[in-house]
């Protein structure tokens, strides 16, 4: 009876994995914000591949690192505007819903060398399996929509994929810097990152940082939130002083 337990116990232990690794990671700053005078920030994120608490097994590489930022989500409708006997109108629309309104992707080196096809698509780390993920219609909305939606993303800068992104300091201590631009959206954010090796995830941690606006800024986006009638009373009103101000100096 003993003897069947220890080989129990052999067989058990062979097939524990042979060394367990996690991930240590941090953001440069939590809390990004916009005032008059913003004009974009560069985050750095950092980490170091260490063994898993309480093992002590030593832990061996090579690694890649992959590292995605998504912004808040956004329900947003994608319109097809087509030729119809010399007017052009918006004959077709796709909505997508609860997509990121910010996602870039960030590696150190190409998603297709780091693992398989079957593992990108899974974890959505580009930015068409977003879109395609956010549309609940028709396979052909999903390919023609999503990917033309995401060229638009792309050059406005919202989204985006460096495959040079992340740079390894050590076997296990690596960086990233993402510039984030004037007009990014407001809201809570977070960088999920991925430790590959062999192709396969092997750890993987997330960290939230906010952006949000300050000063007059904050307060005029509170208020036309809040008070949206009076807040267009008040609009109003400038528009009007304003024009009859112009009239009166311009008359002079």
């Amino acid at each position: 009876m003993i003897r069947l337990l220890l080989l129990a116990l052999a067989f058990f232990l062979a097939a524990l994995p042979a060394q367990a690794e996690r991930v240590v990671s941090s953001v440069s700053n939590t809390a990004i914000s916009i005032s008059s005078s913003f004009d974009g920030e560069t985050l750095t994120m950092f980490g170091n591949i260490e063994p898993e608490l309480g093992t002590g097994l030593p832990i061996r590489g090579p690694y890649h690192v992959v590292i995605v930022v998504e912004g808040p989500l956004s329900d947003r409708v994608t319109r097809l505007k087509t030729n119809n006997f010399g007017i052009w109108m918006n004959t077709v629309q796709v909505d997508f819903n609860a997509m990121p309104t910010y996602f870039q992707v960030l590696s150190d080196a190409k998603l297709r060398e780091i693992t398989s096809p079957v593992v990108i698509s899974e974890e959505k780390l580009l930015p068409e399996y977003q879109a395609k993920a956010a549309i609940e219609t028709g396979w052909w909305d999903s390919v023609v929509f999503a990917n033309q939606t995401v060229r638009l993303l792309t050059e406005q800068g919202s989204f985006g994929v460096r495959e040079d992104g992340v740079q390894f300091l050590s076997n296990t201590f690596y960086s990233a810097q993402l510039s984030l631009p004037a007009n990014i959206p407001n809201g809570a954010f977070i960088a999920r990152t991925y430790v590959f090796k062999d192709g396969e995830i092997i750890a993987r941690k997330s960290d939230g940082f906010t952006v949000r606006k300050s000063g007059f800024e904050r307060f005029v986006g509170q208020s036309a939130t809040q008070y949206p009638l009076l807040y267009g009373l008040v609009c109003v009103a400038l528009a009007l002083f304003t024009g009859w101000l112009g009239g009166v100096v311009f008359k002079r």
